[in-house]
């Protein structure tokens, strides 16, 4: 745990502590950010208060007092509900405001893991509760200088594996045929060679109408054969097998033989919303301005409006990128929700608008980071439809 720094984090937010809660390993940031052992057998609530100055302090059952014990700071245990309110609220009568993983109204449902319940607890106490929205994509979703080198790993190896895979197609159904699911199996095996891994959640292969539903996924029971005139959509993310390695993530799009006018067209829309959104961070980080992530959604999303097709891009521009793929930092969306999580240096997110219609949709997908004042596209940038 970084005691320090996240001591430091609260002072610079104004935040009086941070209060992290557990009940049978409902909160998995509570154990990250902490330290503590995600397989740690929890059957009664634990609190954990780190304040902006000064020792933390436990509050833990007593048939698990220990629960905490590789912890920094004093411990006090209870066993009546009565108790537990009673400490609770002297552990925190010094405090006017304690940052809670809670979301207001849940417009981020990956930070609201605290229930309604435990919420009202606290604020019974006289505290005010805030999001810890801006602090776990701190303590979560920024990324050391080894994580850095990591990502442009993976990066290396997936653009190569992409370009590979669009031969392959062409390779394979100018030759006798394939299907989205043997091309999928291609990339796994592909992944393999180069020591990456997708954490058993394989890449998407999507042909046609396929390529119209954004989480569609081929499967040996399902999957549509690939062949001449087809379009061709690809979604891969992996990273280095590696201990704390994290991920590249990137969608890119090919037609067999030359695109239709309306697939160009598409395509050119969802490119320059693309650009769009990519643009607005690059001006914001170089001028040193703050910018949240409902911003960079708001930015694509109007030019696909312009273009006509606003009811046709049915997801957020983009999600926070880490050791997961999905990670915990800002995600760039003003449609499901309003991220207000600001963008962090050393973070790294993904920017990938997409138009989705009936015979066939079109999603590109690029990683965005910032660190030293600036933010870099980190791979290869789709122009064109690849024709294989």
């Amino acid at each position: 745990m970084k005691l320090a720094e996240i001591q430091a984090a609260l002072r610079s937010r104004n935040m009086g502590a941070w209060l992290f809660y557990d009940h049978h390993r409902r909160d998995p940031i509570a154990y990250r950010v902490l330290g503590l052992p995600e397989t740690l057998f929890v059957t009664r609530r634990w609190f954990y208060l780190l304040p902006a100055e000064g020792e933390p302090r436990k509050l833990v059952h007593r048939i698990e007092s220990h629960h905490l014990d590789g912890l920094p700071g004093s411990k006090q245990a209870y066993s009546s509900y009565q108790e537990l309110g009673d400490s609770l609220k002297a552990m925190l009568r010094p405090y006017k405001t304690v940052a809670m993983q809670y979301s207001p109204l849940n417009m981020v449902p990956y930070i609201g893991l605290v229930d309604a319940g435990t919420v009202e607890m606290v604020r019974g106490c006289g505290v005010e509760v805030v999001t810890s929205g801006d602090l776990v994509a701190q303590f979560e979703a920024t990324w050391s200088e080894e994580q850095i080198a990591s990502h442009f790993a993976a990066q290396h190896s997936v653009d190569a594996i992409v370009a590979a895979a669009f031969q392959e197609i062409g390779r394979r159904v100018h030759s006798g045929g394939t299907d989205e699911f043997a091309i999928q199996q291609w990339i796994e095996e592909a992944f393999r060679r180069e020591q990456l891994t997708d954490e058993d959640d394989p890449p998407i292969v999507a042909v046609n109408e396929h390529s119209g539903d954004p989480h569609y996924a081929p499967s040996s029971g399902r999957s549509a054969p690939i062949r001449e005139g087809d379009f061709v959509l690809l979604d891969i993310w992996a990273k280095k097998n590696t201990p704390g390695a994290v991920y590249y993530d990137i969608t890119w799009v090919g037609s067999l033989g030359q695109p239709s006018d309306i697939q160009r067209k598409i395509f050119a829309a969802v490119r320059d919303a693309r650009n769009a959104g990519v643009r607005t961070v690059q001006q914001a980080v170089a001028a040193g301005q703050k910018i949240c992530g409902w911003q960079v959604d708001a930015a694509t999303r109007a030019v696909i409006a312009q273009k006509g097709y606003a009811e046709k891009f049915v997801h957020r521009t983009g999600h926070s990128i880490g050791t997961t793929v999905h990670g915990n930092g800002a995600n760039m969306d003003n449609l499901e929700t309003r991220d207000e999580r600001e963008i962090l240096p050393n973070s790294c997110f993904s920017v990938e608008p997409g138009i989705y219609l009936a015979e066939f949709g079109v999603r590109s997908e690029v990683d965005v980071l910032v660190r030293g004042g600036a933010a870099e596209v980190t791979g290869k940038i789709q122009q064109e439809i690849v024709i294989i």
